[in-house]
Protein backbone atom coordinates (compact mmCIF):
# COMPACT_ATOMS: atom_id res chain seq x y z
CA UNK A 1 0.00 0.00 0.00
CA UNK A 2 1.41 3.38 -1.04
CA UNK A 3 0.87 6.76 0.56
CA UNK A 4 -0.12 9.65 -1.69
CA UNK A 5 -0.37 13.32 -0.75
CA UNK A 6 -2.67 15.32 -3.01
CA UNK A 7 -3.08 19.09 -3.08
CA UNK A 8 -6.07 20.89 -4.60
CA UNK A 9 -5.94 24.59 -5.40
CA UNK A 10 -8.68 27.16 -5.00
CA UNK A 11 -9.96 26.79 -8.57
CA UNK A 12 -10.40 23.03 -8.04
CA UNK A 13 -12.64 23.55 -4.98
CA UNK A 14 -14.23 26.82 -6.10
CA UNK A 15 -17.82 25.64 -5.59
CA UNK A 16 -19.91 22.70 -4.39
CA UNK A 17 -19.64 20.88 -7.73
CA UNK A 18 -15.88 21.28 -7.71
CA UNK A 19 -15.66 19.92 -4.16
CA UNK A 20 -17.74 16.87 -5.13
CA UNK A 21 -15.53 16.29 -8.19
CA UNK A 22 -12.40 16.46 -6.01
CA UNK A 23 -13.98 14.09 -3.48
CA UNK A 24 -14.54 11.50 -6.23
CA UNK A 25 -10.91 11.75 -7.35
CA UNK A 26 -9.65 11.30 -3.78
CA UNK A 27 -11.92 8.28 -3.26
CA UNK A 28 -10.60 6.76 -6.51
CA UNK A 29 -7.03 7.04 -5.18
CA UNK A 30 -8.17 5.35 -1.97
CA UNK A 31 -9.92 2.57 -3.90
CA UNK A 32 -6.71 1.98 -5.86
CA UNK A 33 -5.12 0.80 -2.62
CA UNK A 34 -3.43 4.00 -1.45
CA UNK A 35 -3.45 5.79 1.84
CA UNK A 36 -4.47 9.35 0.95
CA UNK A 37 -3.77 12.72 2.54
CA UNK A 38 -5.38 15.68 0.76
CA UNK A 39 -4.30 19.30 1.26
CA UNK A 40 -6.79 21.99 0.20
CA UNK A 41 -6.68 25.71 -0.47
CA UNK A 42 -9.51 28.15 0.19
CA UNK A 43 -12.43 28.09 -2.24
CA UNK A 44 -11.95 30.22 -5.36
CA UNK A 45 -11.17 33.84 -4.50
CA UNK A 46 -12.00 33.49 -0.79
CA UNK A 47 -8.54 34.62 0.37
CA UNK A 48 -8.69 37.78 -1.77
CA UNK A 49 -12.18 38.53 -0.50
CA UNK A 50 -11.06 38.14 3.12
CA UNK A 51 -8.08 40.45 2.54
CA UNK A 52 -10.38 43.06 0.98
CA UNK A 53 -12.74 42.76 3.94
CA UNK A 54 -9.87 43.20 6.41
CA UNK A 55 -8.62 46.31 4.60
CA UNK A 56 -12.10 47.84 4.73
CA UNK A 57 -12.04 47.45 8.50
CA UNK A 58 -8.39 48.45 8.96
CA UNK A 59 -6.07 49.77 6.18
CA UNK A 60 -3.08 48.04 7.80
CA UNK A 61 -4.47 45.04 9.70
CA UNK A 62 -2.37 43.46 12.45
CA UNK A 63 -0.47 40.44 11.14
CA UNK A 64 -1.66 38.10 13.88
CA UNK A 65 -5.33 38.91 13.39
CA UNK A 66 -5.03 38.80 9.60
CA UNK A 67 -3.64 35.27 9.87
CA UNK A 68 -6.54 34.27 12.12
CA UNK A 69 -8.95 35.60 9.50
CA UNK A 70 -7.30 34.12 6.41
CA UNK A 71 -7.01 30.60 7.78
CA UNK A 72 -10.82 30.44 7.90
CA UNK A 73 -10.88 29.94 4.11
CA UNK A 74 -8.99 26.64 4.19
CA UNK A 75 -10.99 25.40 7.19
CA UNK A 76 -14.19 25.86 5.19
CA UNK A 77 -12.74 23.88 2.26
CA UNK A 78 -11.45 20.99 4.37
CA UNK A 79 -14.72 20.54 6.27
CA UNK A 80 -16.86 20.59 3.11
CA UNK A 81 -14.51 18.15 1.37
CA UNK A 82 -14.62 15.74 4.32
CA UNK A 83 -18.44 15.89 4.20
CA UNK A 84 -18.43 15.13 0.46
CA UNK A 85 -16.11 12.14 0.93
CA UNK A 86 -18.30 10.72 3.72
CA UNK A 87 -21.32 11.02 1.42
CA UNK A 88 -19.45 8.74 -1.01
CA UNK A 89 -19.20 6.09 1.71
CA UNK A 90 -15.62 6.64 2.91
CA UNK A 91 -14.35 7.92 6.25
CA UNK A 92 -12.56 11.26 6.24
CA UNK A 93 -11.17 13.49 8.97
CA UNK A 94 -10.27 17.15 8.55
CA UNK A 95 -7.33 18.83 10.29
CA UNK A 96 -6.13 22.42 10.56
CA UNK A 97 -2.47 23.13 9.89
CA UNK A 98 -1.66 23.16 13.59
CA UNK A 99 -3.54 19.89 14.17
CA UNK A 100 -1.56 18.36 11.30
CA UNK A 101 1.70 19.31 13.04
CA UNK A 102 2.87 22.08 10.69
CA UNK A 103 5.24 24.10 12.90
CA UNK A 104 6.52 27.46 11.68
CA UNK A 105 8.54 30.47 12.74
CA UNK A 106 6.77 33.52 14.18
CA UNK A 107 6.62 35.72 11.06
CA UNK A 108 2.97 36.45 10.33
CA UNK A 109 1.61 36.38 6.76
CA UNK A 110 4.76 34.74 5.33
CA UNK A 111 5.91 32.18 7.90
CA UNK A 112 8.40 29.45 7.02
CA UNK A 113 8.00 25.83 8.04
CA UNK A 114 10.45 24.71 10.72
CA UNK A 115 9.20 21.15 11.26
CA UNK A 116 6.26 18.84 10.59
CA UNK A 117 5.13 16.36 13.26
CA UNK A 118 2.27 14.52 11.53
CA UNK A 119 1.40 12.08 14.33
CA UNK A 120 -2.34 12.68 14.14
CA UNK A 121 -2.33 12.41 10.35
CA UNK A 122 -0.40 9.12 10.43
CA UNK A 123 -2.77 7.69 13.04
CA UNK A 124 -5.79 8.75 11.00
CA UNK A 125 -4.68 7.15 7.72
CA UNK A 126 -3.47 4.00 9.53
CA UNK A 127 -7.01 3.67 10.86
CA UNK A 128 -8.31 3.68 7.30
CA UNK A 129 -9.40 7.32 7.08
CA UNK A 130 -8.71 9.84 4.37
CA UNK A 131 -7.00 12.82 6.02
CA UNK A 132 -7.94 16.30 4.79
CA UNK A 133 -5.51 19.06 5.80
CA UNK A 134 -5.98 22.81 5.55
CA UNK A 135 -3.11 24.20 3.50
CA UNK A 136 -1.34 27.55 3.80
CA UNK A 137 -1.26 27.55 7.61
CA UNK A 138 0.62 26.33 10.66
CA UNK A 139 1.39 27.24 14.26
CA UNK A 140 4.33 29.25 15.56
CA UNK A 141 6.87 27.24 17.53
CA UNK A 142 7.53 30.16 19.90
CA UNK A 143 4.27 32.03 20.35
CA UNK A 144 1.82 29.20 19.54
CA UNK A 145 -0.07 31.69 17.34
CA UNK A 146 -1.70 30.63 14.10
CA UNK A 147 0.45 31.62 11.09
CA UNK A 148 0.07 31.61 7.32
CA UNK A 149 2.75 30.69 4.79
CA UNK A 150 2.12 33.37 2.18
CA UNK A 151 0.64 33.04 -1.30
CA UNK A 152 0.81 29.52 -2.71
CA UNK A 153 1.58 28.16 0.75
CA UNK A 154 -0.71 25.15 0.27
CA UNK A 155 1.84 23.74 -2.20
CA UNK A 156 4.50 23.96 0.49
CA UNK A 157 2.18 22.37 3.06
CA UNK A 158 1.58 19.41 0.75
CA UNK A 159 5.26 18.78 -0.01
CA UNK A 160 6.25 19.20 3.64
CA UNK A 161 3.63 16.65 4.70
CA UNK A 162 4.73 14.29 1.92
CA UNK A 163 8.31 14.50 3.19
CA UNK A 164 7.32 13.98 6.85
CA UNK A 165 5.05 11.04 5.97
CA UNK A 166 7.60 9.57 3.51
CA UNK A 167 4.96 9.57 0.79
CA UNK A 168 5.57 7.97 -2.59
CA UNK A 169 4.51 11.08 -4.49
CA UNK A 170 3.02 14.52 -3.97
CA UNK A 171 0.33 15.25 -6.55
CA UNK A 172 -0.40 18.95 -7.10
CA UNK A 173 -3.83 19.34 -8.73
CA UNK A 174 -4.53 22.62 -10.47
CA UNK A 175 -6.57 24.00 -13.37
CA UNK A 176 -4.02 23.27 -16.12
CA UNK A 177 -2.78 19.89 -17.36
CA UNK A 178 0.76 20.32 -16.05
CA UNK A 179 3.77 22.59 -16.36
CA UNK A 180 3.90 24.33 -19.73
CA UNK A 181 6.71 25.93 -21.70
CA UNK A 182 5.02 29.29 -21.00
CA UNK A 183 1.90 30.61 -19.31
CA UNK A 184 -0.93 29.20 -21.50
CA UNK A 185 -2.98 32.34 -20.83
CA UNK A 186 -0.32 34.37 -22.67
CA UNK A 187 1.01 31.80 -25.17
CA UNK A 188 -1.87 29.76 -26.57
CA UNK A 189 0.55 27.35 -28.27
CA UNK A 190 2.49 26.60 -25.07
CA UNK A 191 3.50 22.93 -24.87
CA UNK A 192 3.08 20.69 -21.84
CA UNK A 193 6.35 19.38 -20.39
CA UNK A 194 6.39 15.66 -19.50
CA UNK A 195 9.32 15.86 -17.07
CA UNK A 196 11.41 18.68 -15.66
CA UNK A 197 14.25 18.64 -13.14
CA UNK A 198 13.98 20.26 -9.73
CA UNK A 199 16.64 22.79 -10.75
CA UNK A 200 14.85 23.98 -13.88
CA UNK A 201 11.50 24.07 -12.09
CA UNK A 202 13.06 26.16 -9.33
CA UNK A 203 14.25 28.68 -11.90
CA UNK A 204 10.86 28.79 -13.64
CA UNK A 205 9.03 29.22 -10.33
CA UNK A 206 11.44 31.93 -9.15
CA UNK A 207 11.06 33.69 -12.50
CA UNK A 208 7.29 33.98 -12.31
CA UNK A 209 5.79 30.64 -13.36
CA UNK A 210 2.68 30.37 -11.20
CA UNK A 211 1.89 26.66 -11.43
CA UNK A 212 4.24 25.78 -8.53
CA UNK A 213 5.55 27.87 -5.66
CA UNK A 214 9.34 28.26 -5.47
CA UNK A 215 9.45 27.21 -1.79
CA UNK A 216 7.45 24.07 -2.57
CA UNK A 217 9.95 22.93 -5.23
CA UNK A 218 12.86 23.81 -2.96
CA UNK A 219 11.39 21.62 -0.19
CA UNK A 220 10.74 18.76 -2.63
CA UNK A 221 14.33 18.85 -3.90
CA UNK A 222 15.73 18.87 -0.37
CA UNK A 223 13.80 15.73 0.58
CA UNK A 224 13.70 14.22 -2.93
CA UNK A 225 9.89 14.07 -3.10
CA UNK A 226 8.62 13.56 -6.68
CA UNK A 227 5.89 16.04 -7.64
CA UNK A 228 3.22 15.23 -10.22
CA UNK A 229 1.47 18.39 -11.45
CA UNK A 230 -1.95 17.50 -12.88
CA UNK A 231 -5.36 18.97 -13.61
CA UNK A 232 -8.30 18.19 -11.36
CA UNK A 233 -10.56 18.86 -14.37
CA UNK A 234 -9.19 16.07 -16.60
CA UNK A 235 -7.72 12.58 -16.32
CA UNK A 236 -4.60 13.34 -18.37
CA UNK A 237 -1.07 12.64 -17.21
CA UNK A 238 0.62 15.81 -16.08
CA UNK A 239 4.21 16.93 -15.53
CA UNK A 240 6.68 15.09 -13.28
CA UNK A 241 9.12 17.21 -11.32
CA UNK A 242 11.93 15.13 -9.84
CA UNK A 243 15.68 14.64 -9.58
CA UNK A 244 15.79 11.90 -12.24
CA UNK A 245 13.82 11.55 -15.49
CA UNK A 246 10.71 9.41 -15.16
CA UNK A 247 10.30 6.20 -17.12
CA UNK A 248 7.13 6.07 -19.21
CA UNK A 249 5.65 2.93 -20.73
CA UNK A 250 4.62 3.04 -24.39
CA UNK A 251 2.91 0.33 -26.43
CA UNK A 252 5.43 0.45 -29.27
CA UNK A 253 8.71 0.90 -27.40
CA UNK A 254 8.02 -0.52 -23.94
CA UNK A 255 9.75 1.55 -21.27
CA UNK A 256 11.07 4.87 -22.51
CA UNK A 257 12.92 7.48 -20.47
CA UNK A 258 11.54 10.98 -20.78
CA UNK A 259 14.39 13.25 -21.78
CA UNK A 260 14.85 16.88 -20.86
CA UNK A 261 14.93 19.48 -23.58
CA UNK A 262 17.68 22.08 -23.83
CA UNK A 263 15.15 24.85 -23.20
CA UNK A 264 12.54 24.10 -20.56
CA UNK A 265 10.41 27.19 -20.96
CA UNK A 266 9.82 30.91 -20.82
CA UNK A 267 8.53 32.49 -17.60
CA UNK A 268 7.37 36.02 -16.92
CA UNK A 269 6.56 38.12 -13.88
CA UNK A 270 4.82 41.49 -13.66
CA UNK A 271 4.54 41.55 -9.87
CA UNK A 272 7.90 43.24 -9.29
CA UNK A 273 9.09 46.83 -9.11
CA UNK A 274 12.50 48.44 -9.65
CA UNK A 275 14.32 50.68 -7.18
CA UNK A 276 17.32 52.72 -8.36
CA UNK A 277 19.63 54.24 -5.77
CA UNK A 278 21.13 57.27 -7.56
CA UNK A 279 24.51 58.82 -6.79
CA UNK A 280 26.09 56.18 -4.58
CA UNK A 281 29.78 56.79 -3.68
CA UNK A 282 31.84 54.15 -5.49
CA UNK A 283 33.78 52.81 -2.53
CA UNK A 284 33.83 49.62 -0.43
CA UNK A 285 30.90 49.12 1.92
CA UNK A 286 28.29 51.24 0.13
CA UNK A 287 26.46 48.34 -1.54
CA UNK A 288 26.63 46.40 1.73
CA UNK A 289 24.99 49.30 3.57
CA UNK A 290 22.19 49.53 1.00
CA UNK A 291 21.33 45.85 1.11
CA UNK A 292 21.76 45.62 4.88
CA UNK A 293 19.01 48.24 5.20
CA UNK A 294 16.82 46.18 2.85
CA UNK A 295 17.59 42.96 4.72
CA UNK A 296 16.82 44.54 8.11
CA UNK A 297 13.38 45.46 6.69
CA UNK A 298 12.90 41.72 5.85
CA UNK A 299 12.56 42.39 2.12
CA UNK A 300 13.62 39.82 -0.48
CA UNK A 301 15.24 41.20 -3.64
CA UNK A 302 15.66 39.58 -7.04
CA UNK A 303 17.92 41.15 -9.67
CA UNK A 304 20.75 43.59 -8.87
CA UNK A 305 22.69 45.74 -11.35
CA UNK A 306 25.39 48.34 -10.59
CA UNK A 307 26.44 50.83 -13.25
CA UNK A 308 30.04 51.78 -13.96
CA UNK A 309 30.90 54.87 -11.88
CA UNK A 310 31.33 58.22 -13.57
CA UNK A 311 35.01 59.19 -13.63
CA UNK A 312 34.22 62.85 -12.96
CA UNK A 313 32.10 62.32 -9.85
CA UNK A 314 33.10 58.91 -8.51
CA UNK A 315 29.40 58.13 -8.11
CA UNK A 316 27.41 55.18 -9.41
CA UNK A 317 23.79 53.97 -9.55
CA UNK A 318 22.57 50.66 -8.13
CA UNK A 319 19.27 49.16 -9.30
CA UNK A 320 17.42 46.15 -7.90
CA UNK A 321 14.02 44.53 -8.27
CA UNK A 322 11.69 43.43 -5.50
CA UNK A 323 7.98 42.57 -5.04
CA UNK A 324 5.68 45.56 -5.62
CA UNK A 325 4.08 44.87 -2.26
CA UNK A 326 7.42 45.63 -0.57
CA UNK A 327 8.16 48.81 -2.54
CA UNK A 328 6.92 51.35 0.00
CA UNK A 329 8.74 49.55 2.81
CA UNK A 330 12.01 49.48 0.81
CA UNK A 331 11.88 53.20 0.01
CA UNK A 332 11.21 53.96 3.67
CA UNK A 333 14.11 51.80 4.84
CA UNK A 334 16.55 53.47 2.42
CA UNK A 335 15.38 57.00 3.22
CA UNK A 336 15.85 56.24 6.90
CA UNK A 337 19.49 55.30 6.22
CA UNK A 338 20.23 57.99 3.60
CA UNK A 339 22.73 59.91 5.71
CA UNK A 340 24.71 56.79 6.53
CA UNK A 341 24.77 55.50 2.95
CA UNK A 342 25.26 58.89 1.27
CA UNK A 343 23.26 58.49 -1.94
CA UNK A 344 21.63 61.42 -3.79
CA UNK A 345 18.10 60.19 -4.51
CA UNK A 346 15.80 57.22 -5.11
CA UNK A 347 13.77 56.24 -8.16
CA UNK A 348 10.84 53.82 -7.99
CA UNK A 349 9.26 52.13 -11.02
CA UNK A 350 6.42 49.60 -10.71
CA UNK A 351 5.62 49.38 -14.43
CA UNK A 352 8.21 46.72 -15.25
CA UNK A 353 8.09 43.06 -16.20
CA UNK A 354 10.61 40.24 -16.17
CA UNK A 355 11.05 37.63 -18.91
CA UNK A 356 13.22 34.57 -18.25
CA UNK A 357 14.47 31.78 -20.51
CA UNK A 358 15.21 28.60 -18.55
CA UNK A 359 16.95 25.43 -19.68
CA UNK A 360 19.66 22.86 -19.02
CA UNK A 361 23.06 23.24 -20.65
CA UNK A 362 22.56 26.82 -21.77
CA UNK A 363 26.09 27.73 -20.73
CA UNK A 364 27.60 25.10 -23.02
CA UNK A 365 25.41 25.87 -26.05
CA UNK A 366 26.71 28.88 -27.99
CA UNK A 367 24.09 31.11 -29.53
CA UNK A 368 21.36 30.80 -26.90
CA UNK A 369 22.01 34.29 -25.52
CA UNK A 370 22.25 35.81 -29.00
CA UNK A 371 19.00 34.16 -30.12
CA UNK A 372 17.26 35.34 -26.94
CA UNK A 373 18.24 38.97 -27.40
CA UNK A 374 17.62 38.72 -31.15
CA UNK A 375 14.02 37.62 -30.54
CA UNK A 376 13.45 40.55 -28.19
CA UNK A 377 14.99 42.96 -30.69
CA UNK A 378 12.80 41.66 -33.53
CA UNK A 379 9.75 42.18 -31.30
CA UNK A 380 10.82 45.79 -30.63
CA UNK A 381 11.31 45.18 -26.91
CA UNK A 382 13.83 47.36 -25.06
CA UNK A 383 15.90 45.78 -22.25
CA UNK A 384 16.51 47.64 -18.98
CA UNK A 385 18.27 45.04 -16.79
CA UNK A 386 19.96 41.69 -17.48
CA UNK A 387 20.72 38.79 -15.12
CA UNK A 388 22.08 35.33 -15.94
CA UNK A 389 22.86 31.97 -14.34
CA UNK A 390 24.00 28.64 -15.77
CA UNK A 391 20.42 27.68 -16.63
CA UNK A 392 18.62 31.04 -16.89
CA UNK A 393 18.70 34.37 -18.70
CA UNK A 394 16.41 37.10 -17.32
CA UNK A 395 15.71 40.60 -18.55
CA UNK A 396 13.58 43.47 -17.26
CA UNK A 397 11.42 45.35 -19.76
CA UNK A 398 8.37 47.61 -19.70
CA UNK A 399 5.33 45.77 -18.31
CA UNK A 400 3.32 46.48 -21.47
CA UNK A 401 5.94 44.67 -23.57
CA UNK A 402 5.84 41.41 -21.58
CA UNK A 403 3.13 39.44 -23.50
CA UNK A 404 4.68 40.15 -26.91
CA UNK A 405 8.19 39.45 -25.57
CA UNK A 406 7.15 36.08 -24.12
CA UNK A 407 5.47 35.01 -27.36
CA UNK A 408 8.48 36.12 -29.44
CA UNK A 409 11.03 34.22 -27.33
CA UNK A 410 8.77 31.15 -27.13
CA UNK A 411 8.51 30.96 -30.92
CA UNK A 412 12.20 31.77 -31.50
CA UNK A 413 13.26 28.68 -29.53
CA UNK A 414 10.80 26.33 -31.24
CA UNK A 415 8.65 25.80 -28.16
CA UNK A 416 5.28 26.35 -29.87
CA UNK A 417 3.07 23.25 -29.88
CA UNK A 418 1.82 21.77 -33.15
CA UNK A 419 -1.29 20.36 -31.45
CA UNK A 420 -4.37 22.03 -29.98
CA UNK A 421 -4.15 25.12 -27.82
CA UNK A 422 -3.37 24.66 -24.13
CA UNK A 423 -6.43 24.64 -21.88
CA UNK A 424 -6.81 26.64 -18.67
CA UNK A 425 -9.89 25.00 -17.14
CA UNK A 426 -10.44 27.38 -14.25
CA UNK A 427 -9.22 30.55 -15.89
CA UNK A 428 -6.34 31.32 -13.52
CA UNK A 429 -3.56 28.93 -14.50
CA UNK A 430 -3.27 27.75 -10.92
Amino acid sequence: MGLVVQKYGGSSVADAEGIKRVAKRIVEAKQNGNQVVAVVSAMGDTTDELIDLAEQVSPIPAGRELDMLLTAGERISMALLAMAIKKLGHEAQSFTGSQAGVITDSVHNKARIIDVTPGRIKTSVDEGNIAIVAGFQGVSQDTKDITTLGRGGSDTTAVALAAALEADVCEIYTDVDGVFTADPRVVKKARKIDWISFEDMLELAASGSKVLLHRCVEYARRYNIPIHVRSSFSGLQGTWVSSEPVVRKTQQQGEKQVEQALISGVAHDTSEAKVTVVGVPDKPGEAAAIFRAIADAEINIDMVVQNVSAASTGLTDISFTLPKTEGRKAIGALEKNKSGIGFDSLRYDDQIGKISLVGAGMKTNPGVTADFFGALSDAGVNIELISTSEIRISVVTRADDVPEAVRAVHSAFGLDSDSDEAVVYGGTGR
